[in-house]
This record gives C-alpha cells, structure tokens and sequence, in this order.
C-alpha cells in the first residue's frame, strides 16, 4: 500500500500524560484532510520530565505529515519538571514558562494547547485535536519578517494581518523561539540525554505576555513593527519569531512562523 495514501497515528489511551511509545501499540487509519489554516501546539514541557520526548516526537510527525509550516509547536518549560540551569548544564525554564503554567493551571507533564480551542490535552490526543482544528476556516492571512542586527544583537520583526472576518477582540502575540538547543534531558528509560536536540523553545514574548490589542476589520490589513534583544547566548541563525492573532473566546486565529534567515553585516 503507498504510503501517501494512507496517514497513521498511534492510538494510546493516557490518563495524566504520555507514556513511552512501544513499536507494537495499535494503529488506526485517520483519512487526509485540506490544510485551511496553520495550527499552534502550546507544548508544556520540562527537562526533567521523562515522557516529554514523547510530545516532541508527536510534534516532529505531525510537522511531517501536514509541513512544517501548518504545524508550529513552542515548547514552553515552565513548572515543577523544568530546569533552571546551573554552572555545568544549561537550563531552558523561563519566568515567562512558568506564568503560563500556571495560568493554563497545568497540573501534569507533558500537556499542549492546540490552538487554544480545548483545555490542555495529553499528547495522544493532539493528531485528532490537529485534524479538527486544521480544516477550520481561516479568519485572518498572517505573514511575518523577521531580521538580525549583528552590531546592536536586535532582532526586527514586521507582522501583517489581513482580516478575512471582523475581529474586534483579537490580539497580536510575538514570541521568539530558539531550536537545535543541546541541553540535558531526561528520557522515557529513565536515563538522562546530555546530548539531547531541544526544538523551538520558548525564548521570550516580543509584545508582552499576552500580546497587544489587535482588532481587525473585514479586508482591511494592519502592519506593525517590532524589535526584540537577542540574548548573548541564544545563536541567532536558530531563532524565529512565532507570530499568532488570538481572541480570548475563540482561541488561535491564526499563526505564521519567521524563521532569522538573513543576518546583517
């Protein structure tokens, strides 16, 4: 059978998070679907927290079966089970993190927002909870820029919205993420990974917290410019800028990933 005719996940039952993924769990057919609009994955995760490579593994097959550019995962450590670093091994719990831990009250790791549409969810739960959200119709077109400064270490970011519906209660939200991160993390056997590739880790938020205010207007676009530091040990040529408009009823409108691809001399 050609294996673009027929997609496959893997059906586990979890109740409090995702448990390592043996070879010969069971696996049901999930017909494709069109891709209408990009999906955020809110990954709450940690370095000591051993099921966690799991949600990443969930992200990297989701990107593989819908792109890289439909899918787009940030990996929040935040909570009892992240790291905060010291002088031999790097830390990647952020303030920032554990805010939004505690905000989503999430009480088990790991967890994810899909596009903010249902509570946290285990892992298992994210190919179906993608499925839905993906054929959604879309409300807003989003694009993002993004552009380093070696001289002053400042990235600039240029967002533009088109309203495809009018949503007066929508705000902008601007992260910046960091991937291709080799730091400790605790694996699924219990055994700790020093060499371990941590992916689009949540860096800092660009426009506060939670964003600014962005109402749109049926077919009217909106750009606006913003310019974040870049920290002396984050690597530059790693970094992207996750832009998303949200509103605090329906959840994530829509998201775009800028990748820092040009670097200026």
């Amino acid at each position: 059978m050609k294996r673009n005719c027929l997609i496959y996940i893997i059906d586990i039952i979890l109740t409090t998070a995702c448990s390592h993924i043996a070879d010969d769990d069971r696996l049901i057919y999930v017909p494709p679907v069109d891709v209408a609009r990009a999906v955020l994955i809110e990954d709450f995760t940690g370095q000591r927290c051993v099921n966690c490579p799991d949600a990443a593994d969930t992200i990297a097959s989701l990107q593989r079966q819908y792109g890289d550019s439909a899918i787009i995962a940030v990996g929040i450590h935040g909570g009892p089970l992240a790291f905060a670093g010291n002088a031999t091994n790097i830390g990647l719990l952020t303030d920032e993190g554990n805010a939004y831990v505690d905000h989503w009250a999430i009480d088990a790791f790991p967890k994810g927002l899909v596009n903010r549409a249902t509570p946290a969810s285990n892992c298992d739960q994210w190919p179906t909870l993608v499925r839905e959200a993906i054929s959604q119709p879309a409300t807003v077109e989003l694009s993002a820029t993004a552009r380093y400064d070696v001289a002053t270490r400042r990235l600039s970011i240029t967002t533009t919205a088109l309203g495809l519906a009018a949503l007066p209660e929508a705000h902008l939200q601007l992260w910046l993420t960091e991937s291709a991160i080799t730091a400790l993390q605790m694996m699924p056997d219990g055994s700790v990974n020093r060499q371990y590739q941590h992916n689009h880790v949540f860096r800092t938020s660009v426009n506060g917290s939670w964003g600014e205010p962005f109402p749109l207007v049926e077919g009217q676009e909106r750009t606006v410019n913003h310019t974040v530091a870049v920290a002396d040990d984050w690597q530059p040529q790693h970094l992207a800028v996750v832009a998303f408009i949200y509103t605090p009823t329906g959840g994530v409108q829509q998201v775009v990933e800028a990748r820092n691809t040009e670097t200026s001399e």
